[in-house]
């Protein structure tokens, strides 16, 4: 039977139908739906863990035990993850054990941009790169083969336009693993990496790589060699092999669908029966340096692809066409260019509780250390209110460190702001090293009761697992209290001037506190039902007492915009315009009422 599945889609089914006990990650755009998907399926154990890193060690932990097991995260979640995956290499595997790295070429939604493959070659594992679905479930599949015959975990890279692709799919029915189930204590030298044993593994390692290089050339059956106009052949894997397909139909091509390690007697082999070799690859140029390394000689690749960004059919076309057809790329004509299109900008939903939070920010003149998550939308203009952010959790060991600096000086104006699901993440060290060495920074917990900006999953915050079912929850005062924290204060943001307040005395302590908000829950989550917690559903402009001051525009809700029109109020004040509130979008959260000086955003009738 086949399916139209999505990228993610698939890697969840292959999962399944490979016989997978449990599924871990944490999410991330462009990996999020594949723990979501895997979900669904009631033979395997799924949960969302707090942070990568843990993800790969419970999945390495039920792979001990003799379980399949997969951990999914985004490209800068394995930089998270990298420090089991480093060991995990040394001891091996017992069940098979993946790990679905996804990167995200063009920084749609990521603080960087990264080319996972060279984890691949650093932590000496095999890595299969898919190019749709039907490769996507096929390459996690045979990927538990390889992990459990070569005793190696095996990372499969996505990246965002193949994770979010949707095409047709072969299902086939689960297939459970026969690896015996169960621990057992002789097994020490094997999975204990102290020195001793460590130093046996190194030597190890480098024999299977040795090995999967031979099942690379000899048996996996998704490198292929296609033999055309012998012209021109290109060297490719994933999706940019489907762009460059799609371009140059004619000619010949290697497609690799293990990137690591590469199949060298394959590639010499390819190269022999073309004239010239083009390598086509997304971002670094990982492919191209291996294959000189090998004295073949490349015609061209990173000379004229791009390393930065990702790649289309046109940009490889643009990059390509007059070296290899002779003839010059000519752009088809369009009716509307893209950059004629308006332009529409990532914005906190209406009535966001970060929205008045950050414009109290704001208002105090705080340098606001920030984090990784919607909030970080708070840097835009108009409000303009986070100044640095690089990683998850961050922002407060950054606000830590600053203050060491300034001392004295800089109480009262600094902050850090996280939400709870970064929090959990990675932010419980930095707030316990703050108070531990004395430091006086002031830690913000945007509390909105879930993991909002990769699409609404639970956390240990939530009080429900994956499944929906009723779990634990974590209390963040108290937890907070247990690291040491004096300090602890609740706000509801959308009281901004109690807010101003709490924040302002909070700043200007001596040693750490932290501030939680309350009463905030994200606008897209129904569970919470935020909406019933606005006193008014809707409201409107009075224009007998709106002066065009714009003051309210300092929010940036999307229902409320500028509209050009000569008049004045009933007091006789000219304006040249005035504001206008979507009653489609408005929400009724009341904070541009507390901007307005005069009264005149009203209840709507």
């Amino acid at each position: 039977m086949k399916k139209i599945l999505q990228g993610n889609e698939a890697i969840a089914r292959g999962a399944w139908e490979a016989g997978v006990s449990v599924a871990c990650a944490y999410p991330g755009t462009p990996s999020s739906e594949i723990l979501t998907e895997i979900a669904k399926y009631r033979e395997i154990y799924t949960e969302w863990s707090p942070n990568e890193k843990v993800a790969v060690e419970v999945a390495h932990g039920a792979s001990l035990a003799g379980g399949r097991a997969i951990a999914c995260m985004k490209h800068v979640g394995l930089n998270v993850a990298a420090d089991p995956l480093m060991t995990i290499s040394y001891t091996g595997v017992k069940g098979g054990l993946v790990i679905v790295v996804a990167d995200d070429p063009g920084q749609h939604s990521s603080q960087n941009e990264q080319d996972s493959r060279n984890w691949t070659r650093f932590g000496k594992v095999p890595m299969l790169e898919p190019g749709d679905s039907q490769e996507c479930k096929d390459f996690t599949k045979i990927a538990f083969d390889i992990s459990e015959r070569f005793d190696t975990p095996v990372l499969l890279r996505g990246e965002t336009r193949v994770s979010h692709c949707d095409s047709p799919v072969e299902l086939s029915d689960r297939k459970e693993s026969t690896i015996p189930k169960g621990l057992h204590q002789k097994d020490t030298p094997k999975f204990v990496m102290v020195p001793m044993y460590a130093r046996i593994k190194r030597a190890a390692i480098e024999e299977r790589t040795a090995s999967l290089a031979e099942y690379a050339d000899a048996e996996f059956p998704f490198n292929i060699a296609e033999i055309n106009d012998t012209s021109v052949g290109f060297i490719s894997s994933g999706a940019a092999y489907l762009y460059t397909k799609e371009v140059f139909p004619q000619y010949s091509f290697l497609k690799l669908g293990m990137v690591w390690p590469l199949p060298k007697k394959m590639i010499a082999d390819f190269v022999k029966k073309v004239k010239k070799i083009i390598i086509v690859e997304e971002l670094d140029s990982f492919l191209e340096t291996e294959i000189k390394s090998m004295n073949i000689k490349v015609w061209h690749g990173k000379d004229l692809i791009p390393a930065i960004g990702e790649l289309t059919p046109t940009i490889v076309e643009q990059s390509l066409a007059k070296v290899v057809t002779g003839k010059k790329y000519v752009a088809p004509k369009v009716r509307v260019k893209p950059d004629d299109l308006p332009r529409r900008p990532p914005n906190l939903c209406a009535g966001c509780s970060h929205r008045p939070l950050f414009y109290a920010l704001k208002k105090l003149g705080l340098y606001v250390f920030g984090d990784i998550g919607c909030y970080a939308l708070a840097v835009a203009p108009p409000l303009s209110a986070m100044h640095a952010s690089t990683c998850m959790g961050a922002g407060v060991g950054g606000a830590y460190g600053a203050g060491k600096v300034l001392g004295k000086e800089g109480l009262g104006k600094i902050c850090a702001v996280l939400g709870d699901s970064t929090f959990l993440h990675s932010g419980i060290t930095p707030l316990m090293d703050a108070v531990y060495n004395k430091g006086y920074s002031t830690t913000i917990i945007l509390d909105n009761r879930i993991t909002a900006m990769t699409g609404q999953q639970e956390t240990a915050g939530t009080g429900f697992t994956v499944k929906g079912e009723p779990a634990s929850m974590v209390d963040y005062e108290e937890l907070a209290r247990a690291v040491g924290v004096k300090h602890i204060r609740k706000v509801d943001p959308y009281n901004i001037q109690e807010t101003m307040e709490v924040v302002k005395e909070e700043v200007a302590r001596d040693d750490a506190s932290v501030i939680i908000t309350i009463n905030s829950p994200c606008m897209l989550l129904r569970r919470a039902k935020p909406l019933e917690k606005f006193k008014n559903p809707v409201y409107a402009i009075s224009m007998d007492n709106c002066r065009g001051c714009k003051m309210c525009l300092e929010i940036n809700c999307p229902a409320i915009s500028w509209r050009e029109a000569v008049g004045q109020t009933k007091d006789g004040h000219k304006r040249k315009g005035t504001v206008y509130i979507n009653p489609d979008q408005c929400v009724g959260c009341e904070v541009c009422v507390q901007i307005c000086k005069y009264q005149a955003i009203m209840p709507d009738k």
